[in-house]
């Protein structure tokens, strides 16, 4: 059975203010990307459930039973991104091959889709053209040779994991974020991307165009070195049956082996992360280097990476930036009081941790930090792109105000990521993804009290959405404007009031509902 509504706000028992009302009509229409997934058996909050008399808040999830199979990750998620910055739908970077013909086929702003192939893939040779190896785990026992480039892939990666037919994409741009959500039923995997862009959309374009991929190809050489190893040998026929990916059975292999050999698996699974953005960043770079002449502003633009990869009970984070991932749980030992976990590091001057790295990379530059900003440019340390806070020739591309005047020594910001394993427990709930205007605004307490809270009195609601709804109104209320005046004025201006804003809510489940999702086309 297929959902058409697959979220819908059920308001029929509970009243709501003019305001809020007139706020759930204008959402549908004004989004620029919302977008959900929702498997067939999914069991989310119930309005009658009394979960303060002895009901697990797994139960009530429907997540109950989630440790009993690797192959099951999530029972739903919903995306959703509003824009606050005007910014150029389509630049010519990659002379137009991006803006014209890639994103157009890869962009699905509204409902999942099944896509035949990738179309990224099948042309990156066209724009590839770095020339440096990534920097691999040299302590893993699936360490990627050092002497593989990208580019020689093969146009259509031949690897099980996330098999052409199996695949389910949905995304889009709003101002200059872009969001992308791709899974894999069959394989029970989930990637979600968050690419937060500044000073224009072409980093994050850049991003949603090649990072997939490059996670895949780098997972396919993870999965061939697999192959080669004997700790999957001696595996009886019968824990083969359904399994279509040498991954797939590693991850749950790791599960039952020993402490050493799971902690060196997953390292490898994150080492893919981390290689597949150092390659993206190279390519990037040597892209802007060959376009620079003709736009310099390239050298400024830049983006903030958030990647989540999810597998049954095993979740995989990267960040640069001040994106974020908090995940929600409710502790029995705390007495089923629900708990907010940042997942992310803040790759920020606000983090003390990273103001005083800084300083410290600097000591013979008294100008590192001017107006709150790094040369007076950018708050984040980390981020992709921005070739101009790297490399002085990139610097030496631009004029006037906009050129460092005293780039002593760079590179200021850095491009060495945050990478993550978490462990799934049978008190994790559910996972917020956002960019930082969603953070302007609410705490990680206050993001995962609003979705526990909407999802138990909506139970096929879409908390994405509802996240920007009340974004909205509280960014409304603290410029002592309604909602509607708000929102009629125009992106570029908005800027002034709120952020782009990208939030993917996604929401943790069993084996048995991942394997047979719905999916809206």
């Amino acid at each position: 059975m297929v959902d058409e509504e697959l979220f819908y706000k059920d308001t029929s028992d509970h009243s709501i203010s003019s305001e809020e009302e007139d706020m759930l009509v204008w959402s549908y229409s004004n989004l620029n990307v919302s977008f959900g997934y929702h498997c067939d058996s999914y069991q989310s909050f119930s309005p009658g459930i009394d979960h303060e008399n002895g009901v697990s808040p797994k139960n009530i999830f429907g997540t109950n039973t989630m440790m009993g199979s690797r192959n099951g990750s999530f029972s739903c998620l919903s995306g959703a991104a509003i824009s606050a910055n005007f910014t150029l739908a389509n630049t010519n970077i990659c002379k137009g091959l991006i803006g014209e013909e890639i994103l157009p086929e890869l962009d699905s702003p509204n409902s999942f889709r099944k896509i035949v192939s990738s179309p990224s893939m099948s042309r990156l040779d066209l724009f590839s053209t770095s020339q440096g190896s990534p920097v691999s785990t040299e302590s893993s026992i699936f360490e990627i040779s050092k002497n593989i480039w990208r580019s020689s892939a093969p146009t259509a990666v031949s690897s099980n994991f996330l098999t052409n037919t199996e695949v389910k994409m949905a995304g889009g741009a709003a101002g200059e974020d872009r969001v992308q959500a791709v899974c894999s039923e069959k394989n029970g995997w989930l990637i979600c991307g968050i690419y937060d862009g500044f000073n224009g959309r072409d980093a994050a374009d850049f991003l949603a165009v090649t990072l997939y991929d490059n996670i895949v190809y780098y997972l396919y050489l993870l999965e061939n070195r697999i192959k080669q190893q004997n700790v999957l040998y001696n595996l009886s026929e019968s824990s083969l049956s359904g399994v279509k990916s040498e991954l797939t059975l590693a991850m749950r292999t790791a599960e039952n082996e020993d402490i050493k050999f799971s902690e060196t698996f997953r390292a490898g699974v994150l080492n893919c992360l981390s290689t597949a953005v150092e390659q993206a960043e190279n390519d990037f770079l040597c892209m802007v280097e060959q376009e620079m002449d003709d736009r310099p502003d390239l050298v400024s633009v830049g983006s903030c990476v958030l990647v989540v990869l999810l597998h049954g009970t095993d979740l995989c984070i990267l960040n640069l930036g001040d994106s974020r991932a908090v995940l929600a749980s409710m502790p029995y030992a705390q007495n089923g009081s629900l708990k907010a976990t940042q997942l992310t590091e803040t790759h920020s001057l606000e983090n003390p941790l990273e103001y005083q790295k800084l300083i410290a990379d600097h000591p013979d530059d008294s100008s590192v930090v001017r107006g709150q900003k790094i040369k007076g440019k950018l708050k984040v340390t980390r981020a992709f792109g921005v070739g101009y806070l790297k490399q002085k020739k990139f610097n030496d591309a631009l004029m006037g105000i906009l050129r460092v005047r005293d780039l002593c020594s760079p590179p200021y910001v850095y491009t060495n990521p945050h990478t993550l394993s978490h462990k799934l427990a049978d008190d994790d709930l559910f996972v917020v993804l956002g960019s930082d205007g969603l953070f302007d605004f609410f705490s990680n307490d206050e993001v995962v009290r609003l979705v526990y809270e909407f999802m138990h009195d909506n139970p096929m609601g879409d908390p994405a959405k509802y996240l920007i709804e009340q974004l909205i109104l509280k960014a409304a209320k603290e410029a002592a404007l309604t909602a509607e005046e708000l929102m009629r004025i125009p992106v570029g201006s908005r800027r002034k009031y709120h952020d782009d804003v990208t939030v993917i809510v996604i929401i943790l489940g069993n084996a048995q509902r991942t394997m047979t999702a719905s999916t809206s086309l």
